[in-house]
């Protein structure tokens, strides 16, 4: 059984939340501000942590901040506020997706299992004898153990960073389009994607890369799109 984390001040959202997400086999752990949130993650296996951005004590934005130092869960944003500039600021700082309130239950429960879907195939263990290596110059992805590398050096990546470093990693010299990562990582049309993937290329970026504003592996292609430079190894 999968732990959810529900996280926001309005005591209602969170047991509406509780209510289809139960309905659906998850245990649901609750919390009222990002404080609680942050205890219960000391002392709980939590699988996903659905947080509301304006909170009490310490606001979803802030504990995302301080949750991304020790975990690479995913995390679903809940904002009250549709403007663009909120989405981007939470997915700035580490969340995996976001859910504009006022929200349908189904489209969040939806978005849950697919974060948890990713989640776990990424902690997946290998089956196979033979494992699936990726290779460029000196970044190497494991898909086996999900392990990536840089020049020997773990980094370490959300599943939404991972997934998408995978697609252009298999496609190594391949140009996508914004549009086409959005529906292969998300399996939903592009509509709007474009912030939403160039944050989490930048946050790549920022982790594969020696200098990130002139990068060697994740390559820009003005008007196209994005692609993985093809190296010969080190």
């Amino acid at each position: 059984m999968y732990n959810i984390l529900v996280c926001d001040d309005d005591k209602e959202i969170v047991e509406a939340i509780e209510i289809y997400l139960s309905q659906e086999g998850y245990h649901i752990l609750k919390a009222y501000d990002g404080m609680q949130a942050l205890k219960l993650l000391e002392t709980e296996d939590v699988h996903l942590l659905i947080l509301d951005v304006m909170m009490p004590r310490l606001d979803g934005i802030h504990a995302t901040l301080k949750i991304r130092e020790k975990h690479s869960i995913p995390i679903i944003i809940l904002s009250a506020k549709s403007e663009d500039v909120d989405k981007i600021l939470g997915l700035n700082v580490g969340a995996d997706d976001y859910v504009t309130k006022p929200f349908n239950p189904l489209e969040l429960v939806a978005r849950a299992k697919s974060q948890l879907r990713r989640y776990t195939q990424l902690g997946g263990t290998a089956k196979e004898e033979s494992e699936t290596i990726y290779e460029t110059g000196g970044l190497r992805m494991n898909d086996d153990l999900k392990e990536v590398t840089v020049d020997g050096e773990p980094v370490k990546l959300t599943p939404i960073e991972y997934n998408i470093l995978k697609l252009l990693m298999r496609n190594q010299g391949r140009v996508f389009s914004i549009g086409q990562i959005y529906e292969s990582i998300w399996n939903e049309e592009a509509i709007g994607a474009d912030n939403t993937v160039a944050v989490h290329i930048r946050h790549i970026r920022e982790k594969i890369e020696i200098n990130p504003k002139d990068p060697r592996y994740l390559k820009v292609v003005w008007g196209v799109g994005y692609k993985i430079e093809k190296l010969e190894r080190h």
